[in-house]
């Protein structure tokens, strides 16, 4: 579990980061960071990170794929990661 948790809490970093340098890179009118890859870090395990980008950072808060899509991937975890411990236990 040491390993899924160092995973999870560098996807949740990067996750934070790139939303917090889309929102800058939006700012100044350069070249965005995709709206897969975002979802798709957090797919990956970085939606806790994503997330409080999202509003850390006021970003994507408007949209709604993004306002009901991460909280349907924060649920998908969570239920993957009880399942895992169930298993572990």
């Amino acid at each position: 579990m040491d390993g899924l948790f160092l995973y999870l809490l560098v996807l949740n970093v990067i996750g934070f980061v790139m939303f917090g340098v889309d929102k800058f890179k939006a700012k100044k009118d350069l070249w965005r960071i995709s709206e897969k890859a975002l979802f798709g870090v957090a797919l990956c395990g970085g939606v806790v990170g994503a997330m409080v980008g999202m509003h850390v950072f006021r970003h994507k808060t408007k949209h709604t794929s993004f306002v009901i899509g991460m909280p349907c991937i924060l649920v998908l975890w969570i239920v993957l990661l009880v399942y895992l411990e169930m298993q572990l236990a």
